[in-house]
């Protein structure tokens, strides 16, 4: 059950999705979600599994947006998911739940009493997406490539409660989630290992400082 759901019952949660005539779909991995999508509206929950949101410029260059995972959701309050450059590949075998907007403002939905609870979950989720974008703007506006790494590893370090975290994407992800090229932020890793900023055992980050 997703954090949308919270403080709601399995029975409550059975009911809402009836009201709210929603569609869940299980998609294998290095699936592109929106290739067959032809609408905008609506609001999508990972249930399980993970995604990468991609921009693809004309060049062929691919640029990471975002990594969803279990419990986020995605739709056009966030992103405008009809533009060609974008993609959301599955890194895994994923289901999801789409539940078109106007499903959730119907009548019959809002005279129940567990939609208060629904609308509150889904403001929450949309205020934790838009602080992720607002840090991931964050990164991007920083100078350098070991600004952009020392600013993800913090990032990182306190979403996990810990200095020490396991890298959820490749370090070629990385680079392209920073928007730094792949080799330079090869030498400045290894830069901050040798003047013992950070500690590096495969995707285990260590920070030093």
């Amino acid at each position: 059950m997703t954090n949308l759901f919270a403080n709601l019952s399995e029975r409550e949660v059975k009911k809402l999705m009836q009201v709210l005539k929603s569609n869940t779909i299980t998609y294998r991995k290095n699936i592109n979600i929106l290739s067959n999508r032809t609408r905008d509206d609506y609001i999508a929950i990972i249930e399980s599994g993970s995604l990468q949101l991609m921009f693809n410029d004309y060049n062929g260059n691919k640029t990471i947006i975002e990594e969803l995972n279990a419990g986020e959701i995605f739709g056009s309050l966030t992103y405008s998911l009809n533009n060609d450059e974008i993609t959301c590949i599955t890194k895994e075998e994923t289901q999801i739940t789409y539940i078109e907007y106007n499903q959730i403002t119907n009548g019959e939905i809002i005279k129940n009493d567990f939609y208060i609870i629904f609308v509150k979950n889904l403001i929450k989720l949309l205020s934790d997406q838009l602080n992720r974008c607002n840090q991931r703007i964050e990164l991007l506006t920083m100078r350098t490539t070991r600004d952009k790494l020392l600013g993800y590893f913090n990032h990182q370090a306190q979403i996990k409660g810990s200095k020490t975290f396991i890298m959820n994407i490749t370090f070629t992800e990385l680079a392209s989630y920073l928007s730094v090229d792949r080799s330079s932020m090869t030498r400045e890793i290894s830069y901050l290992k040798e003047e013992g900023f950070i500690k590096i055992n495969n995707k285990k980050i260590t920070l030093l400082y």
